[in-house]
């Protein structure tokens, strides 16, 4: 097999050149794969016109003529989030947004509401905060309502197992991120 590239980076980079910052796609050149050649370009996912322009100059660099499919075969700095091989540009651009702006746990909402960014996005207008745990939301959430926990009950209540029935019930989202690092999302 054949391995030829068009990027900027030397040929057997091993990290993509979004790696830093920016999340980035590979995208290969269908007719250099069927003929056995990997071509491709590792590419900042910045603005769908400026990925396609990309694309269109990887692909003008084919050893293959006529070169004119390509397909998403792998991408960096996406935070284990889902991407489809044939996914729009726009979309792509999205998501890189939106994990760029929310890191994992930006990436773990987007899993959890089925790769639907819009659902991924508003539930942030939902967000609780973070804590060290999700009993100290549970704790704080009480004690902030303003009721009244006498001192001689305090070490009596069940902090944990509260927050977990706010789980359970559909009430709260709880996504550990660290260790001591939870975030709290209501549930809609």
């Amino acid at each position: 097999m054949t391995y030829t590239t068009a990027t900027h980076a030397p040929l057997g980079t091993t990290a993509a050149p979004g790696s830093e910052g920016c999340p980035s796609i590979y995208v290969a050149c269908l007719a250099a794969y069927n003929n056995g050649r990997l071509h491709g370009a590792w590419i900042e996912a910045t603005t769908p016109e400026a990925v396609m322009a990309e694309v269109s100059a990887m692909l003008a660099a084919s050893p293959e003529p006529d070169a004119e499919e390509w397909a998403i075969h792998d991408h960096e700095g996406f935070e284990g989030a889902h991407l489809s091989e044939y996914a729009s540009f726009q979309t792509v651009c999205d998501l890189a947004g939106f994990i760029t702006e929310h890191g994992s746990l930006g990436a773990r909402l987007y899993s959890e509401f089925g790769d639907d960014l819009d659902q991924a996005r508003a539930a942030f207008e939902d967000y609780a905060g973070e804590y060290r745990s999700a009993a100290d939301f549970a704790e704080d959430l009480i004690r902030e309502c303003g009721t009244e926990i006498p001192a001689s009950l305090d070490d009596y209540i069940d902090w944990t197992g509260l927050a977990r029935d706010m789980a359970l019930n559909g009430e709260i989202m709880v996504f550990q991120t660290g260790f001591d690092e939870v975030h709290i999302f209501w549930s809609r």
